[in-house]
């Protein structure tokens, strides 16, 4: 039977590490904070010791010999098995050439953002430029810090980030002045929703009046 891969990025970074040498969980974890890799694996030691177990029981690494230093508690050290290493090399692989959806909680957020009414949403926004600019001008302090051919190699995921961080901030520049100047796709339905609401009408209520006011919403809205 097919070992099932699993979905946690973290089971991904166990596996790469113990390619490099056998390690135990500890100096798992130490080794991806040196590395700063909780900056894009969400990391914690108890989740490590599950997705360290995990990967045990499926024969994508294995136990290779118990150890005690002084008075310090036992511990295993794991070896990645050669079932390990073409599961990690495939996952890899495949994320590298593969676009997927990320499912982000910004993204999130935009799918539902009519919730609120437009103008509680333009200062959130302009709150978000705010931290974005902030977080830019960390990783470029960050950036200038480093030294001379230090290889990119090991800040390549920082890069990427910022490379994200830069494009946000444009879409939600763009977005935030189409909010201010009016010329937002939608912006007289989204306030004449929340207008409708203050009044105190019932959900079927809004329904009918926005679509007696704007009949080109009858495609988009359910049966009330």
């Amino acid at each position: 039977m097919a070992v099932r891969r699993p979905t946690n990025a973290l089971a991904l970074a166990v596996l790469s590490l113990l390619s490099e040498r056998p390690m135990h969980p500890y100096e798992m974890s130490s080794t991806l904070r040196q590395r700063h890799k909780e900056d894009s694996i969400r990391l914690n030691y108890g989740s490590l010791y599950s997705v360290v177990e995990s990967l045990h029981k499926k024969g994508l690494i294995t136990a290779r010999e118990t150890v005690r230093e002084g008075r310090r508690p036992e511990r295993t050290i794991y070896e990645i098995t050669p079932a390990g290493e073409v599961m990690m090399t495939d996952w890899l692989s495949e994320l590298l050439s593969e676009p997927t959806a990320q499912f982000t909680d910004f993204e999130a957020a935009l799918s539902l953002v009519a919730t609120l009414p437009p103008g509680d949403v333009v200062p959130l926004l302009a709150r978000r430029l705010s931290e974005l600019a902030f977080q830019s001008r960390a990783y470029e302090a960050i950036r200038a810090a480093v030294p001379d051919g230090f290889p990119r190699l090991f800040v390549v995921e920082s890069d990427y980030q910022q490379a994200l961080r830069d494009a946000e901030h444009r879409f939600v520049t763009e977005l935030l002045a189409e909010l201010e100047d009016g010329t937002f796709g939608g912006l007289a339905v989204w306030q004449r929703m929340h207008e409708l609401r203050d009044e105190g009408l019932s959900p079927e209520q809004t329904q009918r009046t926005l679509l007696a006011e704007f009949p080109e919403l009858e495609a988009m809205m359910p049966e009330p």
